[in-house]
């Protein structure tokens, strides 16, 4: 009898501990850079606008900006039996190992917003047209300035923002008045480009042009130029579209702003992914529209309350 009840009580216990069996619960995984800008909280609703629908779970880890986070929070998802991963790379070479890992398992990933270097590793890859982000930006600081110094804020780690520069050196270089007179790093935050953009105008006084690869880190410019009092002298064009940079863009403080549409990439990514479950054969890279926001037309672009 007491054989029995030790048993019994061994069965119940099993039902309890996940490593006893596996969940009949159906996951995807996203892994990203950063949950700390909204780009990527709208990114994460266009995944789970469709995946969820679908019966599947969604789990979303925040690489805080870490490679070494990011490639354990990926063993993590490929650990819970993930179906597929989305992945938005902190550094575009350095994923190669997770991506290695996936396709060891058969679990498809799909990049979003950053191009990987390897990316015949991956299933697909969703983001933005981020060289014709640059060249927008470009264009519009051209549009703004008869002539300009210019400093550009990069993060040359991330293969979008080594596009987005790409794209704007482009157009730039068109012109014998436009110069660009510094770059330098940044970590894609306000925090980092803060004091990086207080000591490029200490450097370079008579800069009255900048480049802020996405909205956060223009976000940096722009307290830094207005604790100097040359906020009013500089022309700022980013890339991101985000609802903050709008509201900057109406009260003056930023130029303009190349916009994606993140919900629209993962919205893309997901269907994707299905589509690939469904047997069909899927585009390797997919780029997604940018758009110009400037003062003329940021009141289209404001969410509706």
């Amino acid at each position: 009898m007491k054989t029995k009840s030790t048993l019994l009580i061994a069965f119940l216990l099993c039902g309890f501990l996940t490593g006893c069996g596996k969940s009949d619960k159906k996951i995807m995984g996203v892994s990203f850079q950063t949950m700390n800008n909204p780009f990527f909280v709208d990114l994460d609703q266009g995944l789970r606008s469709v995946i969820e629908t679908k019966g599947y779970e969604l789990v979303t880890m925040d690489a805080q900006w870490n490679s070494l986070k990011q490639k354990n929070d990926i063993s993590d998802l490929i650990l819970q039996g993930a179906s597929a991963i989305f992945i938005n790379p902190v550094n575009w070479e350095g994923i190669r190992g997770s991506l290695l890992e996936a396709k060891k398992k058969g679990i498809p990933c799909i990049i979003v917003d950053v191009p990987v270097k390897d990316k015949e590793l991956a299933l697909s890859t969703v983001a933005s047209d981020n060289v014709e982000a640059g060249r927008l930006a470009g264009k519009a600081l051209v549009a703004a300035c008869s002539s300009a110094k210019i400093g550009i804020l990069q993060m040359s780690v991330n293969k979008a923002c080594i596009d987005r520069v790409a794209g704007f050196r482009e157009i730039i270089e068109q012109y014998l008045t436009m110069e660009i007179v510094d770059v330098q790093e940044v970590k894609g935050n306000t925090e980092s480009a803060r004091p990086v953009m207080r000591d490029m105008i200490g450097r370079f006084p008579d800069i009255n042009a900048v480049f802020p690869i996405n909205d956060p880190s223009a976000f940096g410019v722009i307290s830094a130029l207005e604790s100097a009092g040359k906020l009013d002298n500089v022309k700022i064009v980013s890339v991101d579209g985000s609802q903050e940079a709008i509201a900057a863009i109406q009260s003056g403080k930023l130029h303009s702003t190349s916009a994606q549409f993140p919900f629209e990439i993962g919205k893309i990514a997901a269907e994707t992914i299905f589509n690939h479950f469904d047997g069909e054969t899927v585009e390797p890279d997919i780029k997604v529209r940018v758009a110009l926001i400037t003062a003329e037309n940021a009141a289209q672009f404001l969410k509706k309350e």
